[in-house]
């Protein structure tokens, strides 16, 4: 994911939210995240988007918590099967997980990024494979098998894509048909 600022991608994971608790009293800001008091009070939390995290975390009004979607319970999911956890219903807004995590590595210490980097990457890694087969495999089926009941742990799994595995997934299908495509005239032109 670039971080362009005319990036669709970049815009929907800053509009995501981080649960942050300010360290001081701001006036006149209470509804910030949907607040209905006047003033936010020491000590009271907020749901901000990151785009505005980002001058309050750095002016050292707020401090924040990692996100349930990169927490303990996510990432020992994780760790004993990738391919299980779905991706897509661990964040809105298109369901750009991998997006997300980088905005938010962005806003960590180097310790904390570097732990996060290492769950995306891993994460990546170990559903890639499955994405790819999945991809070829409705590309061969074409569109009478695509509808088909195909199994549930294959549809499930398609379901939870992040959106830049669902961009992956679109492209080894392609790349497949085409792949077929190119073989089938050859295959032709030899007879």
């Amino acid at each position: 994911m670039d971080n362009d600022y005319f990036s669709i991608d970049a815009i929907l994971a800053e509009n995501q939210k981080f649960q942050c608790t300010f360290k001081q009293e701001i006036p006149d800001m209470g509804h910030l995240g949907g607040g209905s008091e006047r003033d936010i009070q020491v000590q009271s939390k907020r749901q901000i988007p990151i785009w505005l995290a980002y001058t309050i975390i750095y002016s050292d009004w707020a401090d924040f918590d990692i996100p349930a979607a990169f927490g303990p319970k996510v990432r020992n999911a994780l760790k004993a099967e990738p391919r299980s956890v779905r991706l897509a219903n661990l964040v809105g807004a298109g369901g750009s997980w991998y997006g997300f995590g980088k905005t938010t590595m962005d806003i960590l210490s180097d310790e904390q990024a570097q732990v996060l980097s290492e769950m995306l990457t891993t994460t990546f890694k170990g559903r890639l494979i499955e994405v790819i087969d999945q991809a070829q495999h409705f590309a061969a089926l074409g569109p009478v098998g695509a509808s088909g009941n195909t199994g549930d742990s294959s549809q499930a799994f398609r379901e939870g894509l992040d959106a830049t595995e669902r961009d992956l997934f679109t492209l080894a299908q392609e790349s497949s048909k085409k792949m077929k495509r190119w073989y089938e005239e050859t295959e032709k032109s030899k007879r």
